[in-house]
């Protein structure tokens, strides 16, 4: 495939410690749903002291932020996170807050500014737990992490960022897009306008998508009527984010009847021409150059070429056709290719989650596919800004009472009948122990991670409080997993779910963001058969009544009754979402 227009370098600073001339530095919720800036600055550096006094099961930490830059910050936020189980239990001198092993503190009304050339704030917070207390490692202070010489726009000697220029993180700083149609359906649910305003995905799941469905009142949007919204919300920021999902591979989710798509097997053609052409042509439109455009790339396909393909017991005959086809690659690698070479579209392409990609015998194949897929038709690794992970599925961003490395009466939590052998137990230790696979399978050594936090937050009365009796291995890891599923392979409508981190820019380690990507209280698939014109068929996994298959060993479904066809509005699981949500409501 030839490109007309080659895609723009990107200049790749994760980790380096530097505000950009003018750049607006996420700290605080704002109307477009996403952090918003509140700190100007031409070139802060920042260090940060972190002192304890423990006395074996608490301790207090006071932190001291300097600003080691020669602009005045007006608004922080720090951010670190912690290796073991500490738990808040107040703070002071400013706005403690934790998720998981995370922990963010924003600046009090009083402490907002820090002073140029050696200014300091200091905050402090008190804390319980048990077995080791390590120090953090490292901290961020609005977004950027902390101990490294400032330079300037660029690196140094070199000039600013030319006009187009891909950054190393679309969400830092940015504003992000609230779709108005989800926006409409939260709000008319009681409670809804608490996360109303919150940014979603826009799905392209169809060829109808593109341009819209229905007429009159009842017309749904196209791409271009979300992107005309995108510029009027991104009025208010200095930066803004469009998410949208591709979704319509030919042959589309071999392993699930539930979101099967349009295009037969075999139809990659259609797919170029019908599909991804027009989503270019529209996404390069010059009216939409000032947004950041994040694409997910085509969630559940490459990775059933991995674990649902013979010989494994797992396999379908549709992912088997798929697979000796090639058109999942070559399609993934069109789409790459063709929405790479817009230089204001950022690329993150699905890989799965921690409970199916985590296991030894799919983590490395995974990424060499990706690789493949990247290197295909026409696209190259440098189409490729990061990955996503957990789209539209459930499980947590972290277990916070339990992590890969705990032990009972000597037996690994590996060895547990929940884990089973995984290198995993959540989706942010997954994304960043896969980040660092795929840079070694020959991805840029800058790309960062999504996760979908929309489902993942498993609050409610059912939520463990702290780590799981020590009486056994087993009863350990099912006492202390806030993952309430009852099998990590369950994906459809999961009873007792909840929606999880809200939309978060950098959150971690080579994280870019929390995302919602999947809209909450959109269904996954009908929990009985439903005659439709949108291709998608009835997957016993979105029955309550089902008793599995190989895929989830055999395990009931887990999932809610009465749900209508994928992508419909449903009700009763958004209900359900917000009462279980995990932080709360």
């Amino acid at each position: 495939m030839s490109r007309s227009t080659p895609p723009l370098p990107r200049r790749r600073r994760r980790g380096r410690a530097l505000l950009a001339a003018g750049a607006l530095i996420a700290t605080a919720l704002g109307t477009g749903g996403m952090l918003q800036g509140t700190a100007s600055a031409a070139a802060v550096g920042c260090s940060v002291d972190y002192r304890t006094n423990d006395w074996g099961s608490g301790f207090t930490a006071d932190v001291t932020i300097t600003n080691s830059g020669t602009t005045a910050v007006n608004g922080w936020t720090l951010s670190y996170a912690y290796a073991g189980n500490q738990t808040l239990s107040g703070g002071w001198n400013g706005q403690w807050s934790q998720s998981g092993r995370n922990i963010t503190v924003r600046n009090a009304a009083h402490n907002a500014g820090i002073a140029a050339n050696g200014g300091s704030v200091s905050t402090g917070a008190q804390f319980t737990y048990s077995g080791s207390n390590a120090a953090p490692t490292s901290f961020a202070v609005n977004g950027v992490t902390c101990g490294e010489d400032p330079g300037g726009p660029g690196e140094p000697g070199e000039p600013g960022n030319p006009p187009g220029d891909r950054v190393d993180n679309p969400y830092v700083g940015a504003g992000v897009y609230v779709n108005p149609e989800w926006s409409a359906n939260a709000a008319a649910e009681p409670g809804g306008s608490r996360i109303a305003n919150q940014p979603t995905g826009v799905w392209l799941d169809r060829t109808a998508a593109i341009h819209g469905t229905g007429q009159g009142g009842g017309r749904t949007m196209g791409l271009r009527d979300h992107l005309d919204a995108a510029v009027i919300q991104a009025r208010s920021h200095s930066e803004f984010v469009f998410q949208v999902v591709v979704y319509n591979l030919p042959g589309r989710d071999c392993s699930a009847l539930a979101s099967n798509g349009e295009l037969g097997p075999t139809e990659i053609g259609r797919y170029k021409s019908e599909f991804i052409d027009p989503i270019a042509e529209i996404l390069a439109d010059p009216a939409y150059a000032d947004l950041r455009i994040v694409t997910t790339i085509e969630i559940d396909s490459l990775p059933n070429l991995v674990t649902n393909v013979t010989p494994r017991p797992t396999a379908t005959p549709e992912c088997d056709v798929m697979k000796a086809n090639g058109n999942y690659v070559e399609g993934v690698g069109y789409a790459l290719g063709k929405l790479g070479a817009i230089p204001n579209v950022y690329n993150y392409v699905d890989a799965g989650h921690y409970g199916w990609i985590g296991w030894d015998d799919n983590f490395t194949a995974s990424a060499q596919l990706f690789k493949t897929a990247a290197t295909t038709a026409g696209a190259s690794v440098d189409d490729v800004h990061g990955f996503i992970v957990n789209t539209a599925n459930f499980g947590p961003a972290v277990e916070p009472y339990y992590s890969i490395s705990d032990s009972v009466n000597g037996a690994s939590v590996r060895e547990s009948k929940w884990v089973d052998w995984n290198r995993y137990v959540d989706n942010q230790g997954f994304a960043q122990g896969f980040r660092s696979e795929l840079v070694r399978q020959g991805f840029d050594s800058g790309i960062g991670m999504l996760i979908d936090t929309s489902r993942s937050g498993w609050g409610g009365s059912d939520r463990p409080s702290g780590p799981g009796p020590s009486t056994s291995l087993d009863a350990f890891v099912e006492g202390s997993r806030v993952d309430g599923r009852i099998h990590q392979g369950n994906w459809c409508n999961q009873a007792g779910a909840g929606l999880g981190e809200r939309p978060t820019a950098a959150p971690a380690t080579g994280i870019d963001a929390y995302v919602w990507m999947k809209p909450p209280g959109e269904s996954d698939g009908s929990s009985s058969e439903i005659p439709n014109d949108e291709g998608k068929g009835f997957d016993r996994m979105c029955d309550p009544t089902y008793e599995g298959n190989p895929r989830n060993n055999n395990n009931m479904s887990g999932a809610l009754p009465n749900a209508p066809v994928s992508g419909h509005w449903f009700s009763a699981q958004f209900q359900e979402l917000m009462a279980n949500a995990y932080p709360p409501l």
